[in-house]
């Protein structure tokens, strides 16, 4: 597959290997929908409606189980930490959306903030899966955060290998990906590519039906337009729900129909995140249960276990 996008690439991709003075930037793409982007609840405390800030960070920070491998977040004075050897670039906002609120690309260091909202109110996956790997690596690292609320890779992340028409979403995907590598002006390499999405396809039937053959075609498109063969794929689990006993329930099939589909995919691994599911009584937005409630240790401990598990399918 040869597209006029993946013709753009080349030359970028090809720069990435000439030796150079600098040390190549690792970086890692992190791709989905709403969990992605970040609902996290950073700081958010009014009674009514953010439960008294009840699972906010600066509430897990003291109260959670997670309490002790939260605090790098802050410094010792209290202010929420930066990495300058962990960068990311997220262009928030729905660009097919012209009655949506669209914010200016997000650049810089790794810190609370990089969501949706455009300040440091909300967190997602990015902040302690930056951290993990910027602790593992002594090369930059810079974090290509790409993703928006309330898509199906069915129809709007549909990749070209699917039948149908590729999604408007798939290929504003691989756009930002492109823009952020020019933009980056350095000798790269494309390390990992993270996925955490789910939601619009696990309530159809129909998207069920097709999201293991779709995942697959997905990782095989996404590889072939950064010419990365190999190019290690991570998937989030869809736990919003944590336990289901149920094996019926429409998100319990989802979620097999994740495993099953990661696993007929190459170098890639699937990440159980339903554990990090915290009680909507605990959480910031109780009725929210699409988005985790809003709860800021579930996405600290999605971003850890993603972190995790990139680095395990690296070596």
């Amino acid at each position: 597959m040869k597209s006029l996008l993946h013709l753009f690439l080349l030359p970028l991709l090809a720069s990435s290997s000439v030796v150079a003075q600098k040390p190549k930037t690792k970086v890692f793409i992190l791709a989905g929908q709403s969990n992605m982007e970040g609902q996290g609840v950073v700081h958010f405390d009014h009674p009514k409606s953010y439960n008294s800030g009840k699972g906010n960070l600066v509430w897990s920070l003291e109260n959670s189980k997670s309490a002790p491998l939260m605090k790098h977040l802050r410094d010792k004075n209290g202010k929420w930490v930066q990495r300058n050897d962990v960068t990311i670039s997220f262009q928030a906002g729905d660009p097919f959306n012209p009655k949506g609120k669209k914010f200016p690309v997000r650049k810089g260091p790794l810190t609370v903030g990089y969501t949706v909202y455009g300040s440091n109110t909300h967190i997602g996956p990015e902040l302690q899966f930056g951290h993990i790997i910027g602790d593992h690596f002594q090369e930059p690292v810079l974090l290509i955060k790409t993703a928006w609320g309330g898509k199906s890779l069915y129809k709007d992340f549909r990749p070209p290998s699917s039948k149908g028409q590729t999604g408007t979403y798939y290929t504003r995907m691989m756009q930002e990906i492109t823009t952020a590598l020019k933009e980056l002006n350095q000798p790269f390499e494309i390390t990992a590519f993270v996925w955490q999405q789910g939601w619009n396809d696990m309530v159809s039937e129909s998207a069920r039906k097709e999201y293991a053959d779709n995942l697959v075609n997905l990782a095989k498109d996404v590889r072939a337009q950064l010419n990365q063969p190999n190019l290690p794929f991570i998937v989030g689990e869809l736990g919003n729900s944590g336990k289901i006993d149920n094996p019926n329930r429409s998100e319990a099939i989802f979620r097999k129909t994740q495993k099953e589909g990661t696993q007929k995919i190459p170098n890639a691994i699937f990440v159980e995140t339903a554990h990090f599911s915290r009680p909507k009584n605990q959480s910031p937005n109780p009725s929210h249960g699409h988005h985790w409630f809003g709860n800021a240790e579930s996405y600290f401990l999605i971003g850890d276990a993603l972190g995790k598990a990139t680095l395990k399918l690296l070596h």
